[in-house]
């Protein structure tokens, strides 16, 4: 589809108007399955569907279904995962748009919501779900086909275990299919985006990134398929190199590519061909790839030098180890990377490392002069972090294993990964992931051991791991992380094809009390749109919510004088409407600082918690909005991040609302923010 989505909007809203809503669609018989059955609705093939297949539940293992009314089909009901089949709705009049609610597995090709055109049986439209039970709702534009008879069908042909099934609920044909009332939804679907086939330049991306209306416009995406964890960030001859875990054949992890991007300042981007391939192309049964590493500029040729793990599918290559570490260097810039004829450069783990081996970050320590090595691992009894160096300073093919650098004692899991380590003013702060969280330890370090003295999160939200640190030519170390909320089901942009996100830029920094700390980049400010709206006020917050702004893509500050303040708490609302909105809250007593998800969005739910936030006299609250995606940060440096997806349009609005006296807000200021990739 060419068009931008939000001219698609335009679109779509103007021909249901003028169309739709004066003509009327019944749409298919029983198309929100009130009556506890399947009436109106006919069993193709297969025991995949059947009246046992109509559920009321309202909950499942990971929360509510968010089905429409009080029925819906579940395609696990009847049968499980196991069975197969196809069901089809009563034949209806398309309109001008449609809209549906999906939920289930991810499977484009055996498990789908389809739209078919009755006269030749062709399947016009399709959409499966994003592997998680709870639904999405799908908006469709049918104007290519309006007036003609069209019929829905549910196809399930994944005959194995995990999401072999399909939810459906809430079919709407004309009017009503844009919205709930006065509330406008968000457009998702398949449908809606490019062909995974085209490709994303230079000259295109502003405008492929800007189509689809959830994804975020200055966090790194995969315009189709998916990422994860960034790898191999440096500053290189004046460019920032950002890489990333990448499989671009969908939106699932899969075999590990490396994509790549650029950036003149930090803040925008620019898109660059695949770096990394998988040793397996062919076989995309071959879970095979080039997983998590560091990069580095060779200090004898000056080429850009790759550190990576080659991990090798195990179940297919019974006899090779299952991760190696490998190197591969380009001589033009990063536009191309020859692998090392020698590789592996580390063919095995030490004793004792058997939860895994994985992800080298390489640095140099200036107080011993030499070229270190950190290594993610673990074994039976806790994490590990192993510590490697290279003997010759100009050799960066030869590595000596050093030791345990660090070893914990089994609270934070048996295996650590994606490791940094760097030196910050007379201290050294170890940084891993592990339990789905991001950890860190500063302290101080001999050469070959590692000394913790202060330990935390990096990040308080539910999306903040795998981080990775580099510096610029300023010398400030630099963080960007993946946007994840590790074993949560709901990723809602797989519906649209993609999935995962990066934070932005952010500066690294000891607090005063030793923590470390972190905040967006000041380059962030570049992205502010000329001529767009930039607001600010001030004044006395009680307890009626005041109205600041309303915005999905902006940069938003708070400062709140809490010498003044009387009240025990107050609330920030955003991505705020009548139906949903993310809560921000600082409570007095103890400094807690709460994010709370539960009632926004199509995002993981949940209540994130973070006492003894420093403050003093004032809280500095900078807080990035970006269509799907949410980042928070205190003066002090705490961090919390979240994955969004608001329903409704109108989902913008911010607020404040102060608890048992007032909050004196001195300021508060929103600047509307652009496309990196513009």
């Amino acid at each position: 589809m060419s068009l931008k989505l939000s001219a698609l909007w335009l679109m779509l809203s103007a021909a249901a108007t003028a169309l739709d809503c004066k003509q009327s669609y019944p749409g298919p018989e029983n198309p929100n399955f009130e009556t506890g059955n399947l009436q109106g609705w006919t069993v193709l093939s297969g025991e995949a569907f059947g009246d046992a297949s109509v559920s009321d539940s309202d909950r499942y293992f990971d929360g509510p279904f968010h089905q429409q009314g009080r029925y819906f089909l579940w395609g696990y009901q009847k049968g499980g995962d196991g069975p197969v089949g196809r069901l089809r709705s009563s034949t209806f009049r398309a309109s001008s748009v449609m809209s549906f609610l999906v939920g289930g597995g991810y499977n484009p090709d055996k498990l789908y919501i389809g739209l078919v055109r009755e006269r030749d049986g062709e399947v016009l439209l399709r959409q499966t779900g994003m592997d998680d039970e709870s639904m999405i709702r799908i908006v469709w534009d049918t104007s290519a086909w309006a007036g003609e008879n069209v019929y829905m069908i549910a196809v399930d042909e994944v005959d194995g275990a995990g999401w072999g099934h399909i939810n459906l609920d809430d079919v709407r044909v004309g009017c009503d299919a844009l919205g709930d009332g006065n509330l406008t939804f968000t457009v998702m679907g398949q449908a809606n985006q490019r062909s995974s086939g085209t490709a994303v330049t230079g000259q295109n991306a502003c405008q492929l990134y800007g189509e689809d209306p959830v994804r975020p416009q200055y966090h790194y995406t995969p315009h189709q398929g998916w990422i994860n964890d960034p790898c191999g960030l440096i500053l290189y001859k004046g460019q920032h190199h950002r890489f990333a875990q990448y499989n671009p054949r969908a939106a699932v992890w899969g075999p590990m590519h490396w994509s790549h991007a650029v950036s003149r300042d930090g803040v925008h981007l620019e898109p660059q061909d695949v770096a990394l391939y998988p040793p397996y192309l062919d076989d995309p049964t071959d879970m095979s790839g080039r997983f998590t590493g560091s990069a580095i500029a060779d200090p004898v040729t000056g080429d850009l030098r790759l550190f990576f793990t080659e991990a090798t599918d195990t179940g297919r290559h019974r006899d090779a180890t299952p991760e190696t570490q490998w190197t591969a260097t380009s001589r033009d810039g990063g536009a191309s990377f020859d692998y090392f004829g020698g590789n592996p450069i580390l063919a095995h783990p030490p004793d004792n490392s058997g939860s895994g081996f994985r992800d080298p970050g390489v640095f140099f320590n200036q107080a011993r002069n030499t070229w270190q090595m950190v290594v993610g691992s673990g074994d039976s009894r806790s994490g590990k972090i192993l510590l490697y160096e290279a003997p010759n300073n100009k050799d960066m093919l030869t590595w000596h294993y050093v030791g345990v650098l660090y070893q914990g004692d089994g609270s934070e899991g048996t295996m650590y990964e994606c490791p940094n380590f760097f030196a910050f003013g007379d201290k050294w702060v170890l940084i891993f992931g592990a339990n789905g969280r991001m950890i860190y330890h500063a302290g101080t370090f001999d050469g070959r051991v590692f000394r913790g003295e202060v330990a935390g999160l990096v990040d308080h939200g539910p999306a903040g791991y795998a981080g990775q640190v580099y510096r610029d030519d300023l010398g400030r170390p630099l963080l960007v992380t993946w946007m994840a909320t590790i074993g949560a089901y709901k990723m809602p942009s797989r519906v649209n094809g993609w999935v995962g996100q990066h934070s932005v830029t952010r500066e690294l920094f000891l607090n005063v009390q030793g923590r470390l700390g972190s905040r967006p980049l000041d380059e962030q400010r570049q992205l502010h749109v000329p001529g767009s709206q930039d607001v600010s006020s001030d004044g006395v917050v009680d307890g009626a919510e005041w109205y600041l702004g309303a915005s999905n893509s902006a940069l938003v500050n708070f400062y709140v004088n809490l010498r003044t303040t009387t009240a025990r708490s107050f609330t920030i609302k955003l991505f705020a409407s009548d139906a949903e909105a993310v809560k921000l809250t600082y409570t007095v007593a103890g400094s807690k600082l709460t994010l709370d998800t539960t009632s926004a969005g199509y995002g993981p739910a949940g209540v994130y918690e973070v006492d003894d936030v420093i403050v003093g006299d004032d809280l500095y609250l900078t807080v990035l909005l970006d269509r799907s995606t949410l980042e928070i940060f205190t003066q002090h440096g705490t961090a919390m991040s979240a994955s969004i997806f608001p329903r409704y349009q109108e989902s913008r609005k911010i607020t404040i609302q102060a608890e048992g006296g007032t909050a004196r807000l001195s300021w508060f200021s929103l600047k509307e923010l652009g496309s990196a990739w513009c």
